[in-house]
């Protein structure tokens, strides 16, 4: 009979019991340390750094601490004989135990409850001593916390069944104090699975928040990267064309020209054909199926005081400051600068209201400089959160043009943009005629 025609009931018990050996046969008495607890929580990390050091080992403090005062409690309740004393030394060192082998623990304390009973004289505590019947629950509630909730399940059951055991066998026909141990483990391993459900979920969580930020930063980037190839796609392919047009236009303008010129135009007309074509055909993909290309000119660095009038209504005021020789650059250079003026502009309007803001534009010698900086915010309004994904925008477009860039806090509490774009001289822009 294989496992699929079996009855759901005996699939469930089978499962159950391969449960029972993982969590408390299998490797029980391995070695399984403590590790130390993270410093960084709301209240450690305001600690002085001496203390922040030493912080991480208060679990393992309070576990020894506990089985000291176990131990210290079993020592005064004996009658001193030796053999007692070592019994309430193992009472608490069973507990110390659960911090490198916590399902052993376990197993040793179990084990041992019946031989400290049989040789103590709390006839009106059987089967556990008082020393016995508080390492028993703190080793519970130690294992729980280290293991997992179906382990805290299975260990209640066990205990439940070798008190039930004992009782029937093995009882002195005095009063039990089984049923009271098993409300306690019960109200103490029902709070233990909840610190550890918690915990857990706070993990989780921490752990799905950092890979959103991951994915909303990949996303960012992927959203920048189709829009410059949108806009990319829509200059070249409007330069090919030109190309190709005046290519075939040529030969016209020339009267009877040679078979010689007529084949090189021809030749340049269709490698712009194809290289148009082969764009198209690249670069074309990454528009949306509701994109459609826009039908004014790609906005360029002369269109700068349009931006800047807008920005100034919307509440910021704005200085424009450019120097060097004034010359056309290319058209990609031109558009993305004019993007990474207006999204630091962006930002300052939702991150810091009331401000002002300095624009330089600098044509230097081998490229174009930029520098954006804003003072800090002013009035009752109050800034807008934000997460970064603007300044990932600017960072990937100066990155795609070969350029640098920094964005960081200025001096004064506001924040500053600058960036460096080359420009080889053989790619600037002839001025028009």
């Amino acid at each position: 009979m294989t496992e699929k025609t079996r009855s759901p009931e005996y699939r469930l018990a089978a499962g159950a019991l391969r449960g029972l050996r993982q969590d408390l046969f299998d490797n029980a008495f391995a070695y399984r340390p403590l590790p130390p607890m993270r410093v960084d929580g709301p209240l450690t990390r305001r600690l002085p750094e001496r203390i922040r050091e030493h912080a991480c080992w208060t679990p393992h403090a309070a576990v020894l601490g506990l089985a000291a005062v176990i131990a210290l409690g079993g020592l005064s309740t004996t009658s001193g004989s030796a053999v007692q004393l070592v019994f309430a030394l193992i009472s608490g060192g069973v507990v110390a135990m659960t911090l490198i082998r916590p399902v052993g623990a376990f197993w040793c304390s179990l084990a041992a409850t019946p031989v400290i009973s049989a040789l103590t004289p709390y006839w009106d505590m059987w089967p556990w001593t008082p020393a016995g019947f508080a390492a028993h629950l703190a080793v519970l509630s130690m294992v729980a916390l280290r293991t997992r909730p179906r382990t805290a399940a299975w260990m209640w059951a066990l205990t439940a069944l070798y008190a039930t055991f004992f009782e029937l066998f093995f009882s002195r026909g005095y009063g039990s104090n089984s049923i009271a141990l098993l409300f306690c483990a019960a109200l103490l391993l029902l709070a233990t699975t909840v610190v550890y459900v918690r915990r857990e979920a706070r993990q989780e969580v921490a752990a799905q928040q950092s890979v959103t930020a991951v994915e909303r930063d990949r996303r960012t980037l992927l959203e920048e990267r189709t829009t410059i190839a949108r806009e990319l796609h829509d200059v070249v392919a409007h330069h090919m064309s030109v190309v190709a047009i005046q290519a075939e236009a040529a030969p016209y303008r020339v009267e009877n020209p040679p078979p010689e010129l007529e084949k090189a135009f021809a030749t340049i007309r269709e490698n712009a054909v194809a290289a148009l074509t082969e764009l198209r055909r690249i670069l074309g993909v990454v528009r949306a199926e509701d994109y459609e290309a826009p039908d004014a000119p790609q906005p360029v660095l002369a269109d700068l005081g349009r931006l800047l009038d807008n920005v100034r209504e919307a509440g910021l005021e704005v200085e424009k400051t450019v120097t060097g020789a004034v010359r056309p650059l290319p058209q990609g250079v031109e558009l993305s600068a004019y993007r990474i003026i207006q999204e630091a502009l962006s930002n300052a309007l939702r991150h810091a209201p009331g401000s002002s803001a300095k624009v330089e534009v600098s044509y230097v010698l081998g490229g174009l400089g930029l520098r954006i900086v804003n003072t800090a915010a002013k009035g009752l309004v109050k800034p807008s959160p934000g997460a970064g994904h603007g300044i990932t925008g600017m960072r990937e477009r100066v990155s795609m043009l070969n350029g640098e860039m920094t964005a960081e806090a200025a001096g004064d509490g506001g924040y500053e943009v600058t960036a460096f774009i080359p420009v080889p001289v053989a790619l600037t822009a002839e001025e028009p005629a």
